[in-house]
């Protein structure tokens, strides 16, 4: 292993996939109707979601400057908070805002991710370029650029991860927020094709994570804060290529210490479609606070809320069919030692919807998790794999998510076998569940603004062209406490 003596020190061209995704973020127009109206509801869920977040103690303990004081002119705001920042803190305050919560949209192939983790990065980004042209008489970015921008981040994160598992390697999926952040707001700065690829190349120098933080025995907090660190970090990668900060043009492909051989087994990025708008317009939005995968086990368990409350001491065993990704995800035994640790069992919240009829962030708090039925219910509840809902789940042409469950009493009887294939915030659903989403909005936005704002914020949620047209600066004005 190593590189051998007398290696050639000839400087390659830049890696194929490093020049497809600049050409894309440089020439695709992304004006598409679907692409833009499905962009202008996730920007809205996104921002609610941060909204809900604000309501928590340990995410509130991480939001602030970098250094107590340090507040410059012209930084971007935090929405829902009087923080004035610089961009890349910004970032990570915006990003750990809303994604704290597991309630932002979702978009899973081989590998899943959250791609609306980018518009941490993207705000930050436009906020202070728009006060700054502004302050030298131009004309600010609007927030069609913002649109644009996530819909190009959605495409470069989810197209990525459709075919090319980096969870079958035990890495996390946040290397591609950065790597999605880092191409965008390289050329909302300002940046040259070169300097998206330098900056690209960078975000994939600095290799994926660990995602032992994910999973038991180590499910924790990080996992609401990964993303925005990630989107920050693709943000200070702009920053520095438009800088004029060098790129490493084979750094995907050099043998033993490029990308795919260090992390990918040597492995190169597999694709079935090109750059385009295809993941933003087939993005999956979480209509429950919880892991992707249990969307729809949850329908399910409200569906028996009533028979299950009904007979709680007669229940003898419940089954759970899953697909094989859910499970290696969310299924786990034994003691949980955190909300996050809850949000990211499927035992849990299955028992929260059975108890409950419904789910809500507050269910994963200590004083809930208290409830002595929830434990018991864990321990009755059996899993197995559904070979044909794991092959449908990897299918690019399906994407369902299937969940199902039956409850078994101990006198021989059952409920009805209770199967969901497509969660509500699925595409082939989105007629149904926009007026949920429109719902989830009002509830995470009211109380937080004050009457007057918030009114203007829902009269942008429903008219797409006045929030397009709208100056950036205006818009992160209107959702500041400042």
């Amino acid at each position: 292993m190593g590189i051998e003596l007398g290696s050639d020190n000839t400087r390659p061209e830049p890696d194929e996939l490093l020049v497809e995704i600049a050409d894309y973020i440089c020439d695709f127009p992304a004006d598409g109707a679907l692409a833009r109206e499905t962009a202008h509801l996730c920007l809205f869920d996104t921002l609610g979601c941060g909204f809900a977040a604000l309501d928590h103690p340990v995410c509130q303990k991480m939001l602030g400057p970098a250094m107590e004081g340090m507040s410059p002119p012209m930084g971007a705001r935090v929405p829902g908070t009087k923080y004035v920042l610089d961009p890349v803190t910004a970032a990570f305050n915006i990003g750990t805002l809303n994604r704290w919560l597991d309630f932002n949209d979702a978009y899973f192939g081989k590998e899943g991710g959250h791609p609306s983790d980018n518009l941490c990065g993207i705000l930050a980004a436009a906020d202070t370029l728009s006060q700054q042209r502004c302050e030298r008489g131009e004309t600010p970015l609007t927030m069609a650029n913002v649109l644009t921008g996530m819909i190009k981040a959605h495409e470069v994160q989810g197209n990525i991860a459709q075919m090319n598992a980096y969870n079958w390697y035990g890495l996390d999926n946040e290397n591609l927020t950065k790597i999605a952040t880092a191409a965008v707001t390289t050329h909302m700065l300002g940046g040259s094709h070169t300097q998206i690829v330098n900056a690209v190349s960078n975000a994939f120098c600095d290799g994926p994570a660990l995602r032992a933080y994910r999973h038991a025995p180590n499910t924790g907090w990080r996992k609401s804060w990964a993303a925005a660190d990630a989107s920050a970090r693709g943000l200070w990668h702009a920053q520095l290529a438009v800088k004029g900060e060098m790129g490493y043009p084979s750094i995907l492909t050099t043998k033993t210490n490029g990308f795919y051989d260090a992390y990918f087994g040597g492995n190169e990025f597999e694709f079935i479609r090109p750059f385009a708008s295809h993941i933003m317009e087939n993005v999956q939005f979480k209509c429950w606070p919880a892991e992707f995968h249990s969307q729809t086990a949850i329908e399910n368990a409200v569906q028996l809320h009533e028979e299950a409350l009904s007979r709680m001491d007669e229940i003898e065993r419940i089954e759970l069919v899953a697909h094989r990704h859910g499970l290696n995800q969310i299924d786990k035994k034994g003691p949980l030692y955190n909300p996050a640790d809850r949000d990211h069992c499927l035992q849990y919240i299955v028992a929260i919807a059975l108890l409950h009829g419904g789910l809500i962030s507050a269910h994963y708090e200590d004083d809930v998790a208290s409830d002595s039925r929830i434990d018991p219910l864990r321990e009755k509840m059996v899993t197995r794999e559904d070979k044909t809902y794991t092959e449908r789940f990897y299918n690019p042409e399906d994407t369902a998510n299937c969940n199902a469950m039956q409850i078994f009493y101990k006198d021989g009887s059952s409920s009805a076998f209770t199967e969901t294939e497509y969660p509500l915030g699925h595409p082939n659903r989105r007629a149904e569940g926009k007026p949920v989403l429109a719902t989830k909005l009002l509830h995470n936005l009211e109380g937080r603004l004050g009457a007057e704002k918030e009114a203007q914020v829902l009269e942008l949620f429903e008219n797409q062209h006045t929030l397009e047209n709208l100056a950036v600066d205006k818009f992160m004005s209107l959702l500041s406490l400042n």
